[in-house]
C-alpha cells in the first residue's frame, strides 16, 4: 500500500490507499438498449418552465442506471447529480468504489494538482456542474467537451492549433468564490453553486434534459481511476466513467441534433461522449429500480459542504428559488434574466461605483448592461442550435475595486458564465490599473502540498514540497514587454484577450516549441492542471477546502510536523472552517481570473473607471457583446464613459515582433444583416 497521497489523501471514509488502475472493463454492446428520441427538440431557449426540474424518482433512475452499468463493466463508482444551478440532488458511492482518483494530463508534470489524489466525489461533482453548467436549450455538452475546448491546442493534438476557445476556464467556480453559492444544509437553495475543484476537463459528465431543455447532469468517477483528459481529439477512448454516466443519461438523453457533436467552433467539430447508448455493457431500461438497492451495493453519503446523504428534487432554472429568474424593473424590453437570493431580491441591481469622485453612476452601470444585452439580442450565437439564434450572453459591470455594479444575462444563458464572466470584468480592470502590481507582489506563494495517511491515528500529514509565488508573473510581464512599470503605472489598457495572449505556454499562441508567455510556465512544466499565475493565485484555497473535507471526514491533520486541526467531537464538531468568499486574498480579484477573451476595461476620458465583461456563446462574440456594448452606451450617454482611448490599448505593443491581441469581433456577426467590421474604429 502507497503511504503518499496528495492533498486530497484517501478520503472515503474508507480510509483505504491511494487508487491505482487502468481503464479497462468488461466487453462492451452486449444489450444495446432501446434507441432514443433523436427528432429535432424543437427548443430555442423558450422551453423552459417551472416544471423544468429534476425530481427526486428521476434522481433515483438515473443513479440506478448508471449503478447497474458500473457493476456489468465490474469497476464501482461515485455517481452524482445536480440540478440545472448546481445543487447536488444526491451522491451515490457504490461498494468498492475508490476514495480517491489521481490527478494527471499524462504529461509527466510536476505541481500544482498534477499528481492529487483527491475526493473522488469532489471529482463526480465537478464533472457534473461542468456538463450543466455549459448546456442550454441550444446546445448539450459534456466534460469532454469542455475538455476538448480548454486546452494547448484546439484541436487537442494538434500541435500546430492555437488554444481552445475556453483556455483556462478550469479555474472558476472555486469552492472560494464570492459569486458561487453556498450548500444551506438541507434540501436545494437558489444557485449557482461552487465546485469543489473547479470546472472539469475530465470526461465522465453528461447532461440531463426532459422535453428539449437541460435539468441537470450525471456523472461519474471512479471506474476510470484518473482524474485527467483526452489530449487526442482523433481517436475515440475506451473511458469507463463515460460508460457510467450515459447509462444514467437513458430517458434523459440530450436531443441529438443539441449534442456538442452537432455544433462546429471555429470550423471544427466538438466531441460529446466516445460512447454510445448501443455499446453499453448493459440495457439501462432492465436496470434494477433503486429502491432494490441495499448496504452490499452501496449508499447515499454525505459530502460536507455539498450534499446529505438524501435524494432531492432540483429546481427549474428561471424560477426565484433556482437563482435565476427574469427581470422585472432595470432592462425592460430585453428579456433579461438576474441573480436571485432565493427571496425574489436581485443580488446585483445596477448601482454606483465605490472607487472616488469618477466612478461609475447607476445609470451609466444600467446603461452599459443594457446595450451589450441589445448587441447579444442581434448577435449570430456560435455554438448554440438552431443556426441562426441569437447569443445567450451574461454581461457583468464591476469598479476598480473589484465591486459587483451589475449582473444581467440572456435568456438561455451558460450558466457557467455567471461566475466566469465577473472573472473577466475584474480581470480586465484589474490588470488595467495601476495596483496589479502591488496586490500581486503582496500575496503569498502558492504552497504545493503532499499528504501521508497515518491509519494508526486516523490523520492526514500534511508537507509542503515547492513553493510559486505569483511575484515571478510580474518580474516576467515587465521583462517580456520592456515595461518597468507595467501593472503599476495605469498606462496600458489590458483587455482579458491580452492577459490570454500573455498566459499560454506559447509565444505566440499555438506556435509550438516557442518560449511560453510571461504569465504562464513553460510548457515542460505547464499543464491545464499546472498553468502558471491563474491556479499559483487559487491554490492555496482550493487546498485548504480540500483540508477542510477531510477534517470534516473524521481525520486529525498536520501541516510540515506542526498540528493543524484534530479530528471533529462531538463537542469541537469543525476544528477548521471552510475558505470563505476571497480565493486570491486580493479584494480586488475575490473569485480568481480567466484567460479567454470577453472583458474591457472602462474608462472616463483617461481615467480607468472599472471593467465590464460578457461570456456565452462563443469567444468572439462576447468580446463583441462587451466592446461594442460598452461603445454604444458611451454613445448614448454622450460620450461620458466609454473603452479605452486608442494609445493607451494594449495592441499597441509588439513584444517578441507579435502583436498583443485586444478585441476580436466575428467579420459579420449580427443576424438579418450584412454589416462588417463593426468593432473597427471604435
Amino acid at each position: 500500500m502507497s503511504r503518499y497521497c496528495v492533498l486530497a489523501a484517501c478520503v472515503g471514509l474508507a480510509l483505504s490507499a491511494c487508487s491505482g488502475g487502468s481503464n479497462s472493463g468488461s466487453p462492451v454492446g452486449t444489450s444495446p438498449p432501446p434507441p432514443q428520441n433523436t427528432s429535432d427538440s424543437g427548443c430555442s431557449g423558450f422551453c423552459g418552465n417551472a416544471d423544468s426540474f429534476l425530481t427526486e424518482d428521476d434522481v433515483r433512475k438515473a443513479i440506478a442506471q448508471a449503478v447497474a452499468e458500473a457493476r456489468a463493466q465490474g469497476k464501482p463508482s461515485v455517481i452524482t447529480v445536480v440540478d440545472r444551478v448546481g445543487n447536488v440532488l444526491a451522491v451515490y458511492r457504490m461498494a468498492g468504489a475508490p476514495p480517491t482518483v489521481k490527478v494527471s494530463s499524462g504529461r509527466n508534470v510536476t505541481g500544482g494538482l498534477e499528481g492529487l489524489n483527491v475526493p473522488t466525489e469532489f471529482a463526480a461533482i465537478a464533472k457534473a456542474l461542468t456538463s450543466v453548467y455549459f448546456s442550454s436549450e441550444g446546445n448539450a455538452f459534456t466534460s469532454r467537451t469542455a475538455g476538448q475546448i480548454a486546452q494547448e491546442h484546439f484541436n487537442p493534438g494538434d500541435r500546430t492549433a492555437p488554444s481552445g476557445p475556453l483556455f483556462g476556464v478550469q479555474f472558476s467556480q472555486l469552492p472560494c468564490s464570492d459569486i458561487s453559492a453556498r450548500f444551506s444544509g438541507s434540501g436545494t437553495n437558489a444557485g449557482p453553486h461552487r465546485s469543489p475543484i473547479g470546472l472539469s476537463p475530465d470526461p465522465g459528465g453528461v447532461p440531463l434534459f426532459k422535453a428539449g431543455v437541460p435539468v441537470g447532469a450525471i456523472a461519474a468517477s471512479g471506474a476510470d481511476d484518473l482524474y485527467g483528459l483526452d489530449d487526442n481529439a482523433g481517436d475515440r477512448d475506451r473511458n469507463l466513467d463515460e460508460f457510467v454516466a450515459l447509462a444514467g443519461t437513458f430517458g434523459f438523453a440530450a436531443p441529438q441534433d443539441r449534442r456538442a457533436d452537432r455544433i462546429t467552433a471555429g470550423g471544427l467539430s466538438l466531441r460529446f461522449t466516445d460512447v454510445e447508448f448501443n455499446e453499453l455493457a448493459r440495457d439501462p431500461a432492465s436496470a434494477p429500480a433503486f429502491g432494490s438497492l441495499g448496504p452490499a451495493d452501496g449508499e447515499l453519503i454525505k459530502v460536507p459542504g455539498y450534499a446529505e446523504p438524501v435524494v432531492l428534487r432540483g429546481l427549474a432554472l428561471g424560477t426565484v428559488e433556482s437563482g435565476i429568474r427574469p427581470d422585472t424593473t432595470d432592462y425592460p424590453g430585453l428579456d433579461a434574466f438576474v441573480l436571485d437570493d432565493g427571496t425574489g431580491t436581485n443580488r446585483y441591481p445596477p448601482r454606483a461605483g465605490t472607487d472616488g469622485a469618477a466612478a461609475l453612476s447607476a445609470n451609466e452601470v444600467r446603461t452599459i448592461v443594457q446595450e451589450a444585452l441589445k448587441v447579444a439580442a442581434r448577435t449570430r450565437a456560435q455554438v448554440r442550435k438552431p443556426l441562426g439564434s441569437r447569443a445567450g450572453e451574461t454581461v457583468v459591470v464591476v469598479d476598480t475595486n473589484g465591486v459587483v455594479l451589475a449582473l444581467a444575462r440572456s435568456r438561455d444563458a451558460l450558466v457557467d458564465a455567471v461566475d466566469v464572466t465577473t472573472q473577466k470584468a475584474r480581470s480586465a480592470a484589474f490588470f488595467s490599473g495601476t495596483y496589479a502590481a502591488g496586490d500581486i507582489l503582496g500575496t503569498g506563494s502558492a504552497r504545493y502540498l503532499s499528504a501521508a495517511l497515518n491509519l494508526a491515528q486516523l490523520r492526514v500529514d500534511f508537507s509542503t514540497v515547492a513553493q510559486s509565488a505569483p511575484s515571478q508573473y510580474v518580474a516576467n510581464l515587465r521583462t517580456f514587454l520592456g515595461l518597468p512599470q507595467a501593472w503599476a503605472d495605469g498606462q496600458v489598457a489590458y483587455s482579458l484577450r491580452t492577459i490570454g495572449n500573455l498566459s499560454r505556454p506559447f509565444y505566440p499562441d499555438g506556435v509550438p516549441d516557442n518560449p511560453p508567455g510571461p504569465l504562464s510556465l513553460p510548457f515542460n512544466r505547464w499543464s491545464p492542471f499546472q498553468d502558471g499565475l491563474e491556479l499559483d493565485l487559487v491554490y492555496n484555497q482550493i487546498a485548504a477546502h480540500v483540508a477542510f473535507y477531510l477534517n470534516q471526514k473524521g481525520l486529525a491533520l498536520t501541516l510540515d510536523g506542526a498540528p493543524l486541526a484534530p479530528a471533529p467531537t462531538p463537542g469541537n464538531p469543525k476544528p477548521i472552517d471552510d475558505v470563505g468568499f476571497n480565493c486570491t486574498g486580493i479584494p480586488r480579484l475575490p473569485n480568481g481570473i480567466t484567460l479567454f477573451g470577453g472583458s474591457f476595461p472602462i474608462y472616463r476620458g483617461g481615467v480607468l473607471v472599472g471593467g465590464v465583461g460578457a461570456s456565452g456563446d462563443g469567444t468572439d462574440q462576447s468580446d463583441l457583446v462587451a466592446f461594442l456594448g460598452l461603445h454604444n452606451a458611451g454613445a448614448a450617454l454622450n460620450g461620458a464613459i466609454g473603452n479605452a482611448p486608442i494609445p493607451l490599448r494594449a495592441d499597441r505593443l509588439v513584444p517578441q515582433n507579435v502583436r498583443l491581441g485586444y478585441v476580436q469581433c466575428p467579420q459579420s456577426p449580427f443576424l438579418n444583416s450584412n454589416e462588417q467590421y463593426v468593432c473597427e474604429g471604435k
